[in-house]
């Protein structure tokens, strides 16, 4: 996820003017958003640290991917479709859940927090978070919108 969230921020112009073309509006403001997000929470996960939190950002922001972009296509990835997606919200679900593990800061910097409860809460905020991002593009496109 460092590896993708770096991407969109490489180019963030470019990455907005393609945001624009799905319907998250300001482009470059969702690209920005969405490219530090994926590059904290991977980073935070790789660490261990707030895994809860980075599980949950990681989760909204493939629902949004799912949603703006591969759902459409069904859930083959050679299809474009969102299996890729589905698995990284299972893989943060699953380390909400167990844990980060032995090497993690969580536990030795911060509190550690995990079990099937973080992890349902966890889904439910990364999937609430990517449903008001999501309106919120909504509702700056109609506004931006020629009136007739």
């Amino acid at each position: 996820m460092v590896g993708h969230g770096m991407h969109k921020l490489r180019d963030v112009d470019g990455t907005g003017r393609a945001f624009e073309r799905l319907g998250l509006r300001p482009g470059r403001h969702h690209a920005l958003l969405a490219g530090v997000t994926e590059a904290g929470a991977g980073a935070a996960s790789v660490l261990g640290v707030f895994t809860p939190a980075a599980s949950a950002a990681l989760t909204g922001t493939m629902t949004v991917a799912i949603a703006k972009v591969h759902g459409k296509n069904g859930p083959w990835i050679t299809k474009g479709g969102y299996e890729y997606n589905a698995a990284l919200i299972a893989i943060g679900f699953a380390l909400a859940a167990a844990g980060p593990g032995r090497l993690a800061l969580d536990g030795t910097v911060t509190r550690r927090r995990a079990g099937l409860s973080w992890a349902v809460a966890e889904l439910g905020i990364g999937a609430a978070t990517a449903g008001v991002v999501m309106a919120a593009a909504e509702r700056r496109a109609q506004q931006a919108a020629p009136t007739d």
